[in-house]
Formats: structure tokens, C-alpha cells, sequence
């Protein structure tokens, strides 16, 4: 089936402020919407844009990198949650989860389809409630990249007995975040959670400290995977497992195929996946 032509469609919403104080507000609704998916266009990418992403993580050229694509797929997400009734509340959702891959090479003057389905799966067997949003990105009828991005809205039971990670042998670098890393960041991907910003922003929402976004972790991450290996990520399947608060530094383990990694923050693992890549 083909998509529907990109002039019937509504234009990717953009990031801000605007929109982060709708998703503050936003309330949980008792009678979720079974409404299908959202779909937006996005006429070009910006490739201004993309240099100050690229020159922030140290990546090279005008390339559009795969995690650059998290910032189109998240502004989808929100758009498709701010577009329906939710049976959870936007601002306690928490990012546990993320898959991200790359289709094919994508073109920044072409115009992309972007479209969002939201899922409630059964609780988890300690009765954790999650949302998950898939976001598949079309450049006319062809795959160019998807996003599954799964959120926890309820915990669950803790076990007793804390999860061993065996970490990779292969240690292939180290960065400490600055202070305002967090805003930074929320700069460039229009993410202003107040959990990243300032330490008093951080404690209203109920946190100690202010920490960084996963997803900069991770780009991060990916950064040095290529520093390491020349391959550029095309796939990256991840877990959030900790929180890396400003001014801390964090280290990268990659194991022997390559693949695995891990993101290690003050002893605790923050962020552990596999990558996948191609040569350039």
C-alpha cells in the first residue's frame, strides 16, 4: 500500500518549549483513543542542523547520522501522544528502551513521511506498565528508518537481587559531561525536560541531581564506536539502566565481535546494547 500524498499531510511538528508545556500539562485520560496512527511530512531535512549535531558529537562531514534520526522520530512521538487521549501522563514517562535503524541513505532535500503507532502491552510479570511508539519513515514508498521507543509508565515489583552485567573487555574511551551539557543538548534536539536542565529544575520534577538524556548517551556512544572500528552505526538497539547526572564521567566497553557495548556511569551500567554498522 502506498502512503498518502505528503500535500494531504500536516507538517511535522517542531520541539520547543510550546510543546513541552503541553506535554506537562497534558492529563491522563480514562478512555484511551484507539486511533491509528499519526502521520506527519517533513519536507526537508536541515542540514545546518545536522552539522551542529554532527560537530557536537565529533562525527564527520554532512552525513546524516543514524542517531540524528532519534530527534525526527521523538518529535513524532510526541506529536502522536499530544494527538490523542493517553491513559498515562507525559511528564512521568520514563525512556527504558530504544531501537533505532537505518533502511537506507537518506537524502536531507527529500521530503520524509513519518508515522507513529502507540501500544499498550500487557503488564510485565512484576507488573510494570509500558508504552511503546513505533515510528516508520518513508522517502516516497521506501523504508528510510524506524524508531521503537518504549517508555515505563508504572514500576514494578523490584527484585531482591540486583541484574549482573558482565562487561566487555575492550574499554574505547571515556567523556565527562559538562554542567550545562543537559541544555546543550536540549538545544539541539528540542528536548527541554526539566530533568536535564538545572539542578532546581531536576527537584521539582523529583530528581537529586539534573542528568543527561539517554539518547545523548548514546550518540555519544556511537561516535566512539566509529572512532574505534571506521564503521558508521546503521542499527542500534539499546536499554537505559541508570541515570548519568551532569559533571560525571561515563566510559564505553565494546565487545569482541564489535556489537556489544556498554556505558558505564559512577560504578552502575547506564546504558547497555549492540550496534550494528556498515564501513564507510
Amino acid at each position: 500500500m502506498s502512503n498518502p500524498p505528503l500535500s494531504s499531510l500536516p507538517a511535522l511538528p517542531e520541539s520547543g518549549v510550546a510543546t513541552l508545556l503541553r506535554a506537562l500539562f497534558k492529563r491522563a485520560s480514562a478512555r484511551p483513543s484507539q486511533a491509528p496512527a499519526t502521520t506527519y511530512r517533513l519536507d526537508r531535512i536541515d542540514i545546518d542542523h545536522v552539522r551542529r549535531y554532527t560537530a557536537a558529537f565529533g562525527l564527520p562531514g554532512d552525513e546524516v547520522p543514524l542517531t540524528y534520526l532519534y530527534l525526527l522520530a521523538q518529535r513524532a512521538q510526541l506529536a502522536a501522544m499530544l494527538a490523542r487521549p493517553t491513559p498515562f501522563r507525559i511528564a512521568g514517562l520514563i525512556h527504558v528502551e530504544n531501537r533505532l535503524a537505518l533502511h537506507r541513505a537518506i537524502r536531507p532535500g527529500a521530503p520524509l513521511t513519518l508515522s507513529t503507532a502507540l501500544s499498550l502491552p500487557p503488564p510485565a510479570a512484576n507488573g510494570a506498565l509500558h508504552c511503546v511508539l513505533e515510528t516508520r519513515a518513508f522517502d516516497g514508498d521506501e523504508p528510510a528508518f524506524s524508531c521503537d521507543s518504549t517508555y515505563l509508565i508504572k514500576r514494578g515489583q523490584r527484585s531482591a537481587a540486583p541484574r549482573q552485567v558482565a562487561l566487555p573487555e575492550n574499554d574505547v574511551g571515556s567523556w565527562t559531561l559538562a554542567r550545562d551539557a543537559g541544555r546543550r543538548y536540549a538545544a539541539l534536539s528540542g528536548d527541554w525536560n526539566p530533568i536535564h536542565l538545572w539542578r532546581w529544575t531536576a527537584r521539582l520534577m523529583g530528581m537529586r541531581a539534573p542528568i543527561i538524556h539517554g539518547m545523548h548517551t548514546v550518540a555519544q556512544a556511537c561516535a566512539l564506536y566509529r572512532q574505534a572500528t571506521g564503521m558508521a552505526a546503521r542499527e542500534v538497539q539499546c536499554r537505559f539502566t541508570g541515570a548519568a547526572p551532569l559533571g560525571t564521567t561515563l566510559t564505553m566497553f565494546l565487545g569482541p565481535s564489535a556489537q556489544r557495548f556498554v556505558v558505564m556511569c559512577n560504578g552502575r551500567t547506564a546504558v547497555e546494547g549492540s550496534i550494528r554498522a556498515s564501513s564507510q
